[in-house]
């Protein structure tokens, strides 16, 4: 690692970008490829050929030796499978170097072990991966040596999507339709295109590598599952924002400078607020490829810690009693012209289209908020949600003053002032000229509008990015799709009127979903129920409403999944639940039996042989100290045993049970309430144990050991 890092040289240095295309491929190839890239035209072989080739060329001068197909599965994680570039050996015993137009656009991998929710079966071995040419393609460098990789959609032999990439585009593609046929209805007939953008705030944990190795816990489940509270956590305030550790100012330099060169814009690092969490933000970029660049984001930040002997946590929850982690999801919408369609204008015009944009989300978070819970559902993600750390589970939207005032002059019909603009029509004729919101933003908001954007604050740390992003684009795009239904007859001379009245019926209708105040407060959650809000308060809560009929209408007829693929997604988050608490209760149960109440009976015996020696010498002496440690140790080794005994036969009961969701429903209702009992006796016992004694290290060390 260099003492001086240029930025410009280093950034996107690994990317086969549009510069290293410009470069390096004939013009009428390049042109080709942008019409596919930007159009969605197909590519032919001819060209495909062409682009290859250059690709390879390019590659190998980075040192790459292979390529794969990267995608993402439905594991949460990526896969690869790596090819070498070598052909079959020539007579004179030497190969050539080859990457055809028809190995870039299409792979085989094996689908067999990948989740597919019923799908298909398991000796249907054949998965079909297809090139994602918005994504570009960049070289990896790891202890295999350098990779080509090549971002791809995957599905089935019989082309269900077995990925998040495949719905996430088809999402995409279907809010560009809907956006642009309002935009024409609007007058504005300039615009061809839109995309949708995505900034994922990323947060994680820093624990040194040889603590991590000590624990089973963190091993296997990526939590904690025992472990008193250090006797200092957060609640100095004082990590926040603090100054960065060497150690953690050494892991952010060489992740910033990793993520660069695969031209990831990394752009913010800071400790966030419990001890050894900190936070990594992007600049932000085009959905499908901020998706690919926060999952390569999460591989990098992992082996980038393993360098420094450290380990990062991407779990919601690795420690108790502290804050857990999310991600942030940025969310905007930006036309062909490089106009932010949530960005408030400077004239009426303006203000019209960003009203119309604004309400649709409105009525899309409001239409479809149960889809939105369930897009960051995970059994990691429920220990965050509504604790008073993060947004509660019921999901709402801020607005901040001024917008709630514009809105609310929509809706009766009056005159809208700005705290620095003078009274002005907001009747059919003139929709109002406003600022940017300047009110203090709302960190207790699940759907929060930032200035010029939606800030979507219920993801979990660990989780993709694509899930929530294909719920929230396709939502939008069916309230955008209604609106135009209601304008597309109107004449030009009547619409400001016709939109005027459909802002006002559609504000009336979902103003509910809009709240300012404190979302942590019991008080709003009984004013959420008694407006009718969602309170989805775990997965197994959650995930029934996917297979709701106005759900499934949604997503099949906009063609983002078919029937067989939205079960499947049903399925499989459902069988990741229940394998997820499956493993925990498991691996506390071993925790608990094979390390902590052997160290409990270590601990008693000496204690006991001290007292004995005691006695030995002087008879009359007291022991009293002794024998109260000696009982209370006895009274939480036995409790230990009996809620070990109930945790183990409610955890085979669960898994026993056919029914997924029921099985699911036990786990969360009975299984993690055993997995708390224990914890509470486990916790207290560590508490007594001297740390000679400890078989695991303790949360000080945990936290503040790096």
């Amino acid at each position: 690692m260099s003492d001086y890092t240029n930025v410009k040289e280093l950034f996107g240095c690994d990317v086969f970008n549009d510069s290293v295309m410009q470069e390096r491929l004939p013009k009428k190839v390049y042109k080709e490829l942008k019409k596919t890239i930007e159009e969605g035209k197909e590519l032919s072989m001819e060209i495909a050929d062409v682009v290859a080739h250059e690709m390879k060329e390019w590659a190998i001068e980075k040192g790459a030796t292979h390529y794969s197909h990267w995608f993402q599965p439905l594991t949460g994680v990526t896969a690869e499978k790596h090819d070498a570039f070598i052909t079959a050996p020539m007579e004179n015993g030497k190969v050539l170097l080859s990457f055809s137009g028809k190995e870039l656009i299409k792979g085989e991998p094996d689908a067999s072990s990948f989740p597919s929710g019923g799908l298909r079966a398991t000796f249907e071995a054949r998965g079909y991966t297809a090139w994602d040419c918005t994504s570009p393609a960049f070289v990896r460098h790891d202890a295999a040596g350098g990779t080509l990789c090549i971002p791809t959609a995957f599905c089935s032999y019989t082309g269900e999507a077995l990925d998040q990439k495949t719905p996430l585009l088809r999402s995409m593609d279907t809010l560009n339709r809907e956006a642009v046929k309002i935009l024409h209805l609007l007058g504005n007939n300039e615009i061809k295109h839109i995309n949708t953008t995505v900034g994922p705030e990323q947060e994680y944990f820093l624990v040194d590598k040889n603590l991590y190795n000590q624990r089973k816990d963190l091993i296997f489940c990526g939590r904690t599952l025992i472990g008193a509270p250090a006797p200092k956590g957060q609640e100095m305030e004082d990590h926040y924002f603090g100054t960065l550790k060497p150690r953690v100012s050494a892991y952010m330099h060489d992740l910033d400078e990793e993520l660069w060169k695969l031209g990831i814009p990394a752009k913010t690092k800071h400790n966030e607020v419990a001890p050894a969490q900190h936070e990594l933000a992007p600049v932000f970029d085009t959905t499908n490829v901020a998706v690919d660049h926060n999952q390569l984001t999460m591989e990098i930040m992992k082996k980038v810690a393993d360098r420094h002997d450290l380990v990062c946590l991407l779990h919601e929850k690795p420690f108790e009693g502290i804050n857990g982690s999310g991600k942030h999801n940025n969310w905007s919408m930006i036309t062909d012209t490089g106009v932010n369609l949530l960005d408030p204008g400077k004239t009426p015009a303006e203000n019209t289209q960003f009203l119309v944009f604004l309400v649709a989300v409105i009525k899309a978070v409001d239409d479809y908020a149960d889809l939105l819970r369930i897009s960051v559902a995970s059994a990691g993600n429920d220990h965050r949600l509504g604790a008073n750390e993060a947004p509660p589970a019921v999901v709402s939207i801020f607005l901040g003053d001024e917008l709630t005032d514009v809105l609310r002059a929509i809706e009766n019909d009056e005159y809208f002032s700005s705290h620095d603009s003078v009274q002005m029509d907001i009747g059919a004729k003139v929709l109002p000229h406003f600022i940017k919101d300047t009110t203090d933003r709302n960190r207790t908001s699940p759907f929060a509008f930032t200035g010029n954007k939606f800030e979507f604050r219920m993801l979990g740390s660990s989780s993709s990015v694509a899930n929530p992003n294909i719920i929230l684009n396709t939502a939008v795009a069916e309230a955008l799709h209604q609106f135009s239904e209601q304008l597309k007859e109107v004449p030009a001379d009547r619409m400001e009127t016709a939109v005027h009245n459909l802002l006002k019926e559609t504000v009336t209708e979902h103003k509910r979903i809009i709240f300012n105040g404190n979302g942590y407060t019991d008080e709003w959650l009984k004013e959420a129920a008694d407006r009718g809000l969602y309170n989805l308060v775990s997965t197994p809560d959650a995930l029934p409403h996917f297979t709701d009929t106005k759900n499934k209408e949604l997503l099949i007829s906009h063609k983002i999944f078919t029937e067989p693929e939205l079960y499947s997604r049903y399925e499989i988050k459902l069988e990741n639940y229940v394998k997820t608490l499956h493993i925990e209760s498991c691996t506390m149960a071993e925790i608990i039996q094979k390390d902590l109440i052997p160290a409990v009976c270590t601990y008693m015996e000496q204690i006991a042989h001290t007292a004995s020696l005691k006695k030995a010498v002087v008879p009359d002496i007291s022991v009293s100290g002794e024998a109260e440690l000696l009982k209370k140790l006895t009274a939480l080794s036995e409790n230990m045993m009996t809620e070990l005994s109930a945790l183990k036969s409610d955890t085979a009961r669960a898994q026993e049970t056919a029914d997924l969701l029921e099985s699911a429903r036990m786990y969360q209702k009975t299984v993690l309430a055993d997995m708390d009992k224990l914890r509470s006796f486990a916790d207290e016992a560590e508490t007594l144990l001297p740390e000679a004694v400890l078989p695991y290290p303790t949360y000080g060390k945990l936290l503040f050991s790096v």
